[in-house]
């Protein structure tokens, strides 16, 4: 028995975008010209812009929202064809390793901004956590690193079920301010413990996974070599998987449904027996254990880590991918997190006043486009219902 329509055109949908968008990237990580990076990103604008204003855009989105599977096997796709086009770059690698990570560190913000209504503007801390932990496990015990990965994520929801005790006991921009004191708080305390390497920081063991060493290049016969990030990004791609499937489904579940009842209205919610503290402590835990252990891969991917990079402006970036992708969409964050982590890279031009251009960028998006760039869609209560 064929596929109905709308299925098909889903598949062939998901397949044609995600070529042109695998081909897209290939070419603005390839090019070198600042001038050709320009024009490319002038183009791509162009085209998203002409998109979403004919009804073409509209007919994708549609085609898509239909093959939701084909999509994200297109995008794991896309991901493993920039790998194999850049094998023996290690920069474009590593760039590619690092967005998978920032898409999983912005899907924990994500379960707590987008679905619990929490704010919180100290991820980097978090992240900084789990590269912290990694780095004193990897040297003073003889853990395997896969359980060292997932101690970063345990040790950052630890630390952040501590810090939600106040938080929950302010509202609003009260309980933003407490997560900035602990952004600024952590980065400090790191700077004066020695026995965490002070403002030097700390090394961190490479990753070792089933006697498979992650930091020697991969040689096939005697001619070619494949960069050792090549087995960083299998590792962060295979994190991300689990991550973004885990993050949707639990936006589907029940847990999902009560997450959106305290969002939307907390008087109510406790009315009809939802508990506030409950579900923002489970959402805030959840969202710090994705950060952290984002954050133990990272560490042991860079090999090195400082108190200068875990500072409050990175959790501002962090914020921003959010806001730009849109509260609550998985999709727009890993689409948001491509921006803000490649576009800086590309264009040396702007390299210091990068801040800038994301504080720029986000009260764009907030005037003109306050829901992100792909804004959430409203949940389905029943089968083939759409709010």
């Amino acid at each position: 028995m064929s596929d109905p329509p709308p299925r098909k055109a889903g598949w062939l949908a998901s397949l044609a975008l995600g070529a042109v968008a695998t081909a897209y990237a290939a070419l603005v990580m390839a090019v070198e010209s600042q001038t050709w990076v320009l024009a490319l990103l002038a183009a791509g604008v162009a085209v998203a812009v002409l998109g979403a204003r004919t009804r073409f855009g509209n007919l994708v989105a549609g085609a898509l929202a239909a093959g939701e599977g084909a999509r994200d096997l297109t995008a794991v796709l896309g991901v493993v064809a920039l790998t194999v086009i850049f094998h023996e770059d290690h920069f474009s690698l590593f760039m590619i390793a690092t967005v998978l990570l920032t898409v999983v560190v912005c899907l924990g913000l994500n379960v707590q901004f987008g679905y619990g209504g929490i704010l919180n503007f100290a991820g980097a801390a978090f992240f900084g956590t789990g590269c912290y932990t990694a780095a004193v496990l990897t040297q003073h015990t003889g853990l395997p690193h896969l359980l060292v990965i997932g101690a970063g994520g345990v040790v950052a929801a630890a630390l952040g079920s501590l810090l939600i005790l106040p938080v929950l006991r302010t509202r609003g921009h009260y309980a933003a301010l407490v997560t900035i004191a602990f952004a600024i708080l952590f980065k400090t305390f790191l700077e004066v413990n020695d026995t965490l390497g002070g403002p030097q920081g700390l090394s961190v063991s490479g990753t070792t996974l089933f006697g498979w060493s992650f930091n020697a290049n991969i040689e096939l016969g005697e001619d070619t070599e494949i960069s050792f990030y090549v087995n960083y990004v299998a590792a962060s791609l295979v994190l991300l998987i689990v991550a973004f499937g885990s993050t949707r489904r639990l936006e589907r579940s029940w847990i999902g449904l009560a997450f959106d009842a305290i969002r939307l209205d907390e008087v109510a919610s406790a009315c009809f027996g939802v508990s506030i503290v409950r579900w923002r402590t489970v959402a805030f835990v959840i969202g710090n254990f994705l950060v952290g252990v984002a954050g133990a891969l990272y560490g042991m991917m860079l090999g090195f880590i400082a108190p200068n990079n875990f500072t409050f402006g990175d959790s501002l970036i962090f914020v921003s991918i959010v806001l730009l992708g849109g509260i609550g969409n998985p999709w727009g964050v890993a689409l948001a997190a491509t921006i803000i982590v490649l576009l800086p890279e590309k264009l040396q031009i702007i390299q210091e006043y990068r801040f800038l251009l994301f504080a720029l960028m986000v009260i764009a998006i907030l005037l003109y486009r306050p829901s992100g760039l792909i804004p959430r869609g409203l949940r389905g209560y029943f089968p083939g219902g759409t709010g």
